[in-house]
C-alpha cells in the first residue's frame, strides 16, 4: 500500500446542514471525521439570503452565516474540514476507497454521503442574475414563499412538485401565475385538479419564460411567450419560482449504490441512513426527494453519524470476540 494513501475512520462527503450535523455527532463520538466540503462549500443554503424556518433563530439568519456557524461547531469538536471534492469512489471491496480531486486516495472505515441535490433552473441570464442577487428567484416555495405574502408571483413547472408549490404559494400570495410550457400538465390528475380549482392560481399553458424582469436589484416581473400564438407579454410579479425538478449529486456513486430512476440514493432499510453497501451511509437531499428542507437534512445527518458509530462499534465487538475465540 502506498504511503500516500490516507486512512480515516469516518469520511463525510459534502457539507451543508446534513454534512455538518453528521460531523458534529461523529466528532463527539470520537470518530475523528474528515469532511470534504465539495464544489459548493456549505451547500445550496449558501445561495439563500434569509432563513427563517430553522429552529433556534427567532430573528432569522442568512444561509451563508448559518453554514459558517455549523462549520465552526463541527470544527470545535475536532472535525477536519477540508476544501475539495470527491471525484471517484470504489466500494467494490472491504475497504471503501475514494479519490479527492482525482489525486489523493483515501481509505475510509465508514463514509457518510451528504452531497445533496441541485435545483434545476431554466438557465436564462436574467434568472441567474437575480438568483445570485437573492432578489426574487427561488427554487423552494416552502423556504421562501413567506417573503412574498400578499404579493403576485410566477411559478414555472408542470409536475406534482410544481402543483404542490403553487398551491402552497396560493395560501400566502395574492396571485400565483403558473407557466406550463406544454399544452398539458405532467402532474397527476389530483394535483392538477387542486391547482385548477384554486381561485388565485392562474394557469397559462403553452407558455415559456423569455426573461425575468427587474430593477437591477429585485424582480419586478416576468416576460413570457405563448408558444402557439407567438404573443409576448409581461406579468407583474415580485417573485419567480422555478419548480422543474432537482438533480441529486450522486453520479459518482451509481456504479455501487442503489439509486432510484431519478438518481436519489435508496435507503437499504427504511428509517435508517444505511445504503446497500455496508459502512456507507447517506444523509440529506441525496436521498430525500420529498421534504428537501435544511432541518430534515440536519436530522438525517445526525442519523448517519449514529449509524456509522454503531456500525464501527459492532465491527470492533466482532473483532474482539473472534480474537478471544482464536486465543
Amino acid at each position: 500500500m502506498s504511503d500516500t494513501i490516507e486512512k480515516v475512520k469516518c469520511l463525510i462527503i459534502g457539507s451543508g446542514p446534513a454534512g455538518y450535523t453528521a460531523a458534529i455527532y461523529a466528532s463527539r463520538a470520537n470518530l475523528e471525521p474528515v469532511l470534504y466540503q465539495g464544489e459548493q462549500p456549505g451547500g445550496q443554503l449558501t445561495t439563500t439570503n434569509d432563513v427563517e424556518n430553522f429552529p433556534g433563530y427567532p430573528d432569522g439568519i442568512t444561509g451563508p452565516e448559518m453554514m459558517i456557524q455549523l462549520q465552526k461547531q463541527a470544527e470545535r469538536f475536532g472535525t477536519d474540514v477540508r476544501y475539495g471534492w470527491i471525484t471517484k469512489v470504489d466500494f467494490s471491496g472491504d475497504v471503501h476507497k475514494v479519490w479527492v480531486n482525482d489525486e489523493k486516495e483515501i481509505h475510509a472505515s465508514t463514509i457518510i454521503i451528504s452531497t445533496g441535490a441541485s435545483a434545476k433552473y431554466l438557465g436564462l441570464p436574467s434568472e441567474q442574475k437575480y438568483l445570485r442577487l437573492g432578489g426574487g428567484v427561488s427554487a423552494c416555495a416552502v423556504c421562501d414563499g413567506f417573503f412574498y405574502r400578499n404579493q403576485d408571483v410566477v411559478i414555472v413547472g408542470a409536475g406534482d412538485s410544481a402543483c404542490e408549490e403553487a398551491h402552497y404559494l396560493s395560501n400566502l400570495c395574492k396571485k400565483v401565475t403558473m407557466l406550463v410550457r406544454r399544452h398539458e400538465f405532467r402532474a397527476s390528475k389530483i394535483m392538477e385538479s387542486r391547482v385548477r380549482n384554486t381561485e388565485n392560481i392562474e394557469i397559462l399553458l403553452n407558455t415559456e419564460t423569455v426573461e425575468v424582469l427587474g430593477d437591477g436589484q429585485v424582480v419586478t416581473g416576468v416576460r413570457a411567450k405563448n408558444k402557439v400564438s407567438g404573443e409576448v407579454f409581461d406579468i407583474p410579479a415580485t417573485g419567480f419560482f422555478v419548480a422543474i425538478g432537482h438533480k441529486p449529486n450522486t453520479d459518482i456513486f451509481k456504479e455501487y449504490l442503489d439509486l432510484d430512476e431519478t438518481g436519489y440514493i435508496i435507503n437499504a432499510e427504511p428509517g435508517t441512513s444505511k445504503t446497500n453497501i455496508e459502512g456507507v451511509f447517506v444523509s440529506g437531499d441525496a436521498a430525500d426527494h420529498v421534504y428537501r428542507q435544511a432541518i430534515t437534512a440536519a436530522g438525517t445527518g445526525c442519523m448517519a453519524a449514529l449509524d456509522a458509530e454503531r456500525y464501527l462499534a459492532a465491527k470492533e465487538a466482532d473483532f474482539e470476540v473472534s480474537t478471544s475465540t482464536y486465543n
